[in-house]
């Protein structure tokens, strides 16, 4: 960004420059990135990949870089990449920097793939060799498949006769995705080549990484072979979380057939398993891996593999404690090895933030790092490269010592590079964010909510702010110090609002007792927890006026508006903006991940033999308690439903039913649905219309100037008959739902 912006709006949110995840050189003097910038008016997006020059702080842009992605270096000098191809291929480009020079070599083609690839991963073979390793989806025969190429039909039916008949925004197919192999050789007329790319999953009854966003994370790869996890095959995965932990030696010399892969048992772990990650040597690996089935948020235990090459090779818990007490009782999202194959790097929530941990000697050090870090690589020198972001900040990278950071939890980067000068280029800073602790409806599991407080960047205290109240999905998930393009607390609180986010019961990184607790609770302590937050406002925040409130909340969140609705503090807020959220709880048996409700609502909303062996009924059950639909004759509140068309999460018709009650007693309301979005809006100019959209409505409901005229908001606006509110029109039966 070179331009400063004078007002954080979404337009600008939406603008702004997105930088992926840096990739180092092994020295770190290069860091590789893509940055992706929408021009609203062009209509059109612009994708580079930049190459940033740590010692001088110098970014190059690399030509022909827009379809440019994955990249992986070599050597301090080469590094590989894939590039989209016409026509659904994909080839993967070599290029160098040589040493001494300034200029980036003209990059090549080692190998054109027909079919959609991505995910590269690749390891040292020795002499200048490397195995690659990518992902990409085969056919039923274990070959190459393209979408764009694959044999028309003449209908559009699709037939089912078991679960799992469409998952996140897409109707299942008889196609997987498979890892593939091949080795890539040392140059040779100062090129290099490619052997034959083969599928090392063909006849296994595996796909790895698992769908819809599995990736990089769910395999790796050393000269030895793969290590990946994949969805236990004879369990269908509409109603089961377990995945498992699987070894595959790999000749890379091709001279004999392919070993089956080896499943790694861990007793009583019967959940979800990731990260898996070879040690520096190859000899060695490590995983994340949860014990209860079903349960998307139990807590991730690391677990150490000593010895590949054992005659059976086994898993050691790290930190797990004994029965359900932890030693340390954090869930680690990421994982990774320091460069001399003796401590582990972790990523883990911990009270708003997500921080880098080392774990050595079976005892974690938390390292110095704000915000939250999304990505973590290792230099060859031992020091430790991040990716991160804040809530105002949209990216940074820095460099952390380790020798210094083990000394101490302050040890400072030694050198970081921020996209947005720490939010200073967008008009944010870091003090208009600040933490309150209210107390908690469930003192067992914990004595205090956190929540983030956001004020607008010309906040005076001398005056009042109408409350923006957001409430995070999951449910078991948190407002942590991240940048966010679909629920940017910034862009709320440049609207001229206090926002403030809790993390009520359910919320992760406070214990996992706490995560725990919402189980079969979806109503209850975390409702609790909101009016609590809603209290200590009004007492201890005089510039926050709650008499103009306002709740906005997504997916769990827009439960929540649904079930405040039916309850006494939904008549505290001036409206509500339930985004994808839920209606009826009965209508979860339309979601794609049935074993979601059948967790968290405690098993099937029927009694017989069969499911009170699988998941136990009980008469109280959560499935009628917690549902919003049992409180519609206390719906009063103005609210905006948004809902989108390839939502298969939650369907379409949780939304539909909310804005039909709405209208039929004639409470305010609209329904803006995306029928090209899943369970976010992530196109930009569908993402302005929303944000458009939802500010306008809580804007106008506070008293506030429309922040854009109707015409400007790109939505096609659709009149109806207007519905009059139950008892206003006197003289005629009131109609009623």
């Amino acid at each position: 960004m070179t331009i400063r912006a004078m007002k954080f709006t979404p337009q600008v949110l939406l603008s702004t420059p997105r930088r992926s995840a840096g990739v180092p050189s092994p020295d770190g003097k290069f860091v590789l990135y893509t940055v992706s910038t929408y021009d609203f008016d062009k209509h059109s997006k612009t994708t580079e990949t930049k190459l940033l020059d740590t010692d001088v702080n110098f970014v190059d842009t690399l030509p022909d870089g827009e379809k440019a992605s994955d990249f992986v270096w070599l050597s301090n000098h080469e590094f590989a990449f894939l590039q989209g191809e016409d026509e659904g291929a994909t080839s993967l480009m070599i290029c160098s920097r040589p040493e001494g020079t300034a200029e980036l070599s003209t990059s090549y083609v080692v190998e054109k793939i027909e079919a959609p690839v991505a995910n590269l991963k690749i390891a040292s073979l020795g002499d200048d060799e490397f195995g690659i390793v990518f992902s990409a989806q085969s056919t039923k025969e274990g070959k190459l498949f393209n979408p764009e190429k694959a044999p028309k039909t003449h209908s559009s039916g699709k037939l089912y006769s078991t679960l799992f008949v469409r998952h996140w925004d897409e109707w299942t197919t008889p196609q997987r995705q498979s890892l593939w192999y091949a080795k890539l050789s040392a140059p040779k007329d100062s090129k290099r080549t490619l052997s034959k790319v083969q599928n090392a999953l063909s006849g296994s009854g595996l796909s790895s990484p698992i769908e819809p966003f599995g990736g990089t994370d769910h395999f790796d790869v050393s000269q030895w072979g793969l290590i990946f996890v994949a969805k236990d095959p004879e369990l269908n995965p509409a109603l089961h979380t377990k995945s498992d932990v699987y070894y595959l030696p790999i000749d890379w010399e091709g001279k004999g057939s392919l070993k089956s892969p080896t499943r790694v048992r861990i007793e009583g772990f019967d959940g979800a398993s990731t990260c898996p990650v070879f040690s520096p040597s190859g000899k060695k690996a490590a995983f994340l891996s949860m014990k209860k089935d079903g349960y998307e948020a139990d807590r991730n235990v690391i677990f150490v593999m000593p010895d590949l090459h054992a005659v059976k090779p086994h898993a050691e818990a790290v930190l797990a404690g004994v029965e359900k007490t932890a030693v340390w009782d954090r869930s680690p999202s990421s994982i990774a090895w320091t460069a001399d194959g003796q401590s582990l790097l972790v990523v883990a929530e911990e009270e708003g933030h997500a921080n880098l941990f080392e774990i050595h000697q079976n005892k974690p050090h938390k390292l110095f790092t704000p915000g939250v870090v999304s990505d973590v690589k290792t230099l060859s020198s031992g020091r430790i490269f991040v990716s991160g972001s804040t809530l105002v900040d949209n990216s940074y990278y820095a460099f952390i010592d380790m020798a210094a950071a083990s000394q101490s939890d302050s040890a400072p980067s030694i050198w970081s590079h921020s996209n947005t000068d720490s939010g200073v280029k967008l008009g944010l800073n870091s003090s208009q964010i600040s933490s309150i602790w209210t107390p908690a409806s469930n003192p067992k599991v914990n004595k205090e909510v956190h929540s983030w407080v956001f004020k607008p960047s010309d906040y005076d205290s001398s005056k009042t702010y109408p409350v923006a109240y957001l409430i995070h999905g999951g449910p078991q998930g948190a407002w942590n110090d991240a940048w966010s393009t679909r629920w940017n607390q910034a862009v709320f609180a440049e609207q001229g609002f206090i926002v403030v986010a809790p993390n009520v019961t359910g919320s992760t990184g406070y214990g996992q007792a706490f995560t725990d607790a919402i189980n079969q609770n979806w109503g209850g302590d975390p409702y609790q927890d909101i009016v609590n937050v809603f209290d200590y406002v009004g007492k201890h925040i005089p510039q926050a006026d709650n008499s103009r409130a306002v709740a906005l909340g997504a997916s769990y969140g827009g439960f929540m508006m649904n079930w405040i609705q039916g309850q006494p503090l939904g008549r505290n807020f001036k409206t509500m903006v339930c985004h994808d959220g839920i209606f009826s709880t009965a209508n979860l048996l339309s979601t794609e991940e049935l074993y979601f409700p059948l967790n968290d609502l405690g098993g099937y909303p029927w009694k017989t033999k069969k499911t009170e062996a699988v998941h136990p009924f009980t008469t109280a059950s959560a499935w009628h308690k917690w549902d919003p639909s049992a409180h519609l004759s206390e719906w009063a509140t103005p609210m905006l439903v948004i809902h989108n068309s390839k939502d298969y999460r939650l369907p379409i018709s949780e939304g539909l039913a909310a804005f039909n009650v709405l209208q039929a007693k004639g409470i305010e309301s609209q329904f803006l649905t995306f029928p090209d979005e899943n369970h976010f809006v992530l196109k930009p100019e569908n993402s302005l219309v929303w944000h458009k959209t939802v500010i306008n409505w809580i804007r106008k409901h506070v008293g506030l100037e429309p922040f854009a005229e109707e015409e400007e908001g790109g939505v096609e606006f659709m009149g109806g008959l207007k519905v009059e509110e139950e008892g206003k029109d006197e003289g005629k039966e009131t109609k009623e739902t």
